[in-house]
């Protein structure tokens, strides 16, 4: 029957992997289309003292469930640190960014609600290096604002 609810089951390791602007791999666990818009989700490798630059979503909140690695935050204007099993939401309009502080990869399961994000992703997958002006551009073509620079510059250990 059209227009019943359907769930999704995502296998480990499946779906699209792609060059994320900072650096490592996001694999795509569920995009809009599998979610009737509900939801984006990511599967996401930071490498280490990597990290996006302080920025807001005025369309998504976001949750971050830390599969890997230490982690440190800043939500607002407040620092904290969470490692492998920790959990972060962030709801739509608060500045954030993050920074992997350990020595290995971080991995991240990063959820975008609704969904919508996944062009910000796609639109710098080609580059080959952080480009501060290509992500200020995909961010603002998203719904995102760079409000600040990355963790390790405003906030170095």
């Amino acid at each position: 029957m059209a227009g019943e609810p359907r769930g999704i089951a995502v296998a480990s390791g499946e779906g699209e992997v792609i060059r994320s602007p900072i650096g490592g791999d996001v694999r795509f666990v569920a995009r809009g289309a599998h979610t009737d818009g509900a939801m984006t989700a990511l599967d996401v490798a930071v490498p280490p003292g990597q990290g996006p630059p302080l920025h807001l979503h005025h369309e998504q909140d976001e949750a971050v469930y830390v599969l890997e690695g230490n982690v440190r935050w800043k939500l607002g204007e407040e620092l904290s640190a969470s490692r492998e099993g920790s959990f972060v939401f962030i709801p739509r309009g608060l500045a954030h960014c993050f920074q992997n502080v350990g020595d290995a990869p971080a991995r991240l399961m990063i959820t975008f609600m609704p969904a919508g994000m996944e062009s910000f992703f796609e639109l710098q997958a080609h580059l080959s290096a952080f480009d501060p002006e290509a992500f200020r551009s995909a961010a603002a073509e998203n719904g995102m604002e760079v409000v600040g620079p990355p963790l390790a510059e405003s906030d170095p250990l």
